[in-house]
C-alpha cells in the first residue's frame, strides 16, 4: 500500500510503498477514506517540544518512519478469524489511541492513559496518511452510520479529546461562565460539545479577532479578542469577576498564566494544548484558593462513542472543515503550520 512517511523533521512527507497491515486474530483492516490533520501531527512533524526552563527537546530523526494521521474514517476490508458481528464494507470511525490492553488503565477502558510505549495510529503504527490501517480489536471501530465522513473524522481526536477534558470540570451549571482559550479546530469542537451538553455561557478567547464568527456559530455566548498585551485584570473585568473553569486549548506559557489568573476560589483549569513552555504559580495562592491545575490528553473509546452519539442526534454545531485530496498532504501541513486553517482540514483518498 501507499503511505506518506515522515522521514525527517520539517521535511515534506514521502509517498512510498509499505507492507499491507495484518488484522491479527481479533482485529480489522480499514481502508482509509478520510483522515483529519491535527496539531499533534504538526508537533510530531516538527520534532520539537518546548519544555520551558528544562530546555527544548529535539527528537532524533525517525529511524523507522511511519505515516502520521489519527482522525480516521474508512471501511472494513479485512477481519481476523475471531471477529463477529462486523461486515466487510462497513463504514467506521476509528479509535486510534491503543494501549497495551493489560495494564490498570487499559482494563478500565482508558487506553489513552496506558504507560507502555505507544501503539497508537500515526505514532506507533501507520496511521491515516496510509491507504490502510489495522486495529487490534473490533471495538475500536465505531459505526459511522449516516454521519458525513468529513465531519466525523475529527471526532476521533478533537471530539474525544474535548469530551475527556470537559469531564474534568463536570458537573457545572449550564449558565455559569466557562472560558475556552483558542478557537482552532479543537477549541471550536469544545465549544460545540459544551453546547451539545446544554451549556449556554461559553466565553471564547483568541488572539485573532477574525475567529469570532466561527466561535459564536459553534455555540459560544461571547468572544473576546486577546491580542498581545491583553492583561488578566482587563479580562477579569470583562468577565464580570473571576470564574470557576477554564479550558486551555493552546497551553503556552502565556495562555496558562492567563488561565490561572482568571480563577476564583476553588477554580479549575484544564490544559489541553501542546504549544509548550511552562507555568510558574505562587504556591500559597494555589493552596489558599484551593485551585486545580490539571492536564488532559486525548480521550477514551467511551468519549468517542459519546461525541458520535451527540453528532448522530444532531446536537453538535458543525465546525468549519476544509476537504483536500490526500495527495495534497504537504500543502495542508504548510497551511496548518502557518496558521491559515480555520477549523479542521480533512484529507480524502482518491475516490473517497
Amino acid at each position: 500500500m501507499k503511505a506518506w512517511l515522515n522521514r525527517d523533521h520539517g521535511a515534506a512527507l514521502q509517498c512510498e510503498e509499505v507492507p499491507d497491515p495484518d488484522p491479527g486474530t481479533e482485529g480489522l483492516v480499514i481502508k482509509v477514506s478520510h483522515c483529519g490533520l491535527c496539531h499533534s501531527d504538526l508537533h510530531r512533524w516538527h520534532g520539537i517540544s518546548n519544555m520551558g526552563s528544562r530546555g527544548v527537546i529535539h527528537r532524533p530523526r525517525p529511524e523507522n518512519p511511519i505515516a502520521m494521521g489519527h482522525e480516521i474514517v474508512g471501511e472494513i476490508v479485512g477481519m481476523g478469524s475471531a471477529v463477529t458481528g462486523r461486515s466487510l464494507g462497513e463504514k467506521v470511525i476509528v479509535y486510534p489511541w491503543f494501549g497495551c490492553g493489560k495494564c490498570k488503565a487499559c482494563l478500565a477502558g482508558e487506553d489513552n492513559m496506558c504507560r507502555e510505549p505507544t501503539r497508537s495510529l500515526g505514532f506507533g503504527n501507520h496511521g491515516g496518511f496510509a491507504e490502510r490501517v489495522a486495529v487490534p480489536h473490533e471495538r475500536y471501530a465505531v459505526p459511522l452510520g449516516d454521519l458525513a465522513p468529513e465531519q466525523a473524522a475529527p471526532l476521533a481526536c478533537a471530539g474525544l479529546t474535548v469530551r475527556c477534558a470537559i469531564r474534568k470540570i463536570e458537573p457545572f451549571d449550564p449558565t455559569e461562565t466557562i472560558v475556552t482559550i483558542g478557537t482552532g479546530g479543537v477549541g471550536l469542537t469544545a465549544i460545540s460539545v459544551l453546547h451539545a451538553l446544554g451549556h449556554r455561557n461559553v466565553v471564547a478567547l483568541d488572539r485573532d479577532a477574525s475567529r469570532a464568527t466561527d466561535a459564536v456559530a459553534a455555540g459560544a455566548a461571547r468572544f473576546i479578542a486577546t491580542p498581545e498585551g491583553t492583561t488578566s485584570a482587563s479580562l477579569v473585568e470583562a468577565l464580570g469577576g473571576k470564574i470557576d473553569n477554564v479550558l486551555d486549548f493552546v497551553n503556552s506559557s502565556e495562555t496558562a498564566a492567563l488561565a490561572f489568573d482568571l480563577l476564583g476560589k476553588g477554580g479549575r483549569m484544564v490544559q489541553v494544548g501542546l504549544y509548550g513552555g511552562e507555568l510558574n504559580v505562587p504556591l500559597p495562592l494555589l493552596t489558599g484558593a484551593s485551585l486545580t491545575v490539571r492536564g488532559s490528553i486525548t480521550g477514551t473509546l467511551g468519549d468517542l462513542r459519546d461525541v458520535v452519539r451527540m453528532a448522530r442526534e444532531g446536537l453538535l454545531p458543525a465546525i468549519p472543515v476544509s476537504v483536500l485530496p490526500r495527495s495534497s498532504i504537504n500543502d495542508a501541513i504548510q497551511s496548518l503550520d502557518k496558521g491559515q486553517v480555520k477549523g479542521r482540514i480533512v484529507l480524502v483518498a482518491e475516490g473517497g
